[in-house]
């Protein structure tokens, strides 16, 4: 009974040991800058770099998210930004898209996610970063 109860508990702690979940990773941003039209003024940019991934992810950690949240704006999003997410080791990334809108010093994000939906951003600073960043191309 001994041997049994080490064993299953070696096999055990071997199983957990090659299931080790994966800190998802911001690995890549696809930007679309959306005209005034409402329309996609062609210019589309890739962001890859970890630096400004860094930057991204640390202005969408200060978001204050309210999920199940429906709302309609007034005019067409400044942003059209799909998120590539690496959340499972050896497997392809998750696409997460996002609508964004500048305003003064706050930034007012839609996420197709659930557990985001409607988010607003009023640090000024980090408001900042991401226009810059997003529209700017700095």
């Amino acid at each position: 009974m001994k041997k049994l109860s080490i064993g299953l508990l070696v096999i055990f702690l071997c199983i957990a040991g090659c299931s080790a979940s994966v800190e998802p990773e911001l690995t890549r941003i696809d930007v679309q800058k959306i005209s005034e039209e409402g329309l996609n003024d062609g210019e589309e940019k890739i962001i890859a770099s970890n630096e400004t991934l860094k930057k991204i992810q640390q202005a969408f950690d200060k978001v204050k998210w309210s999920p199940n949240t429906k709302v309609e704006m007034a005019r067409k999003e400044d942003v059209f930004a799909t998120f590539f997410i690496q959340e499972e080791k050896n497997m392809p990334e998750s696409l997460y898209h996002y609508r964004i809108w500048f305003k003064g010093e706050t930034a007012t994000i839609i996420s197709e996610k659930e557990n985001e939906g409607y988010g607003r951003l009023t640090d000024k600073e980090q408001v900042e970063v991401l226009e810059s960043v997003l529209l700017a191309g700095e």
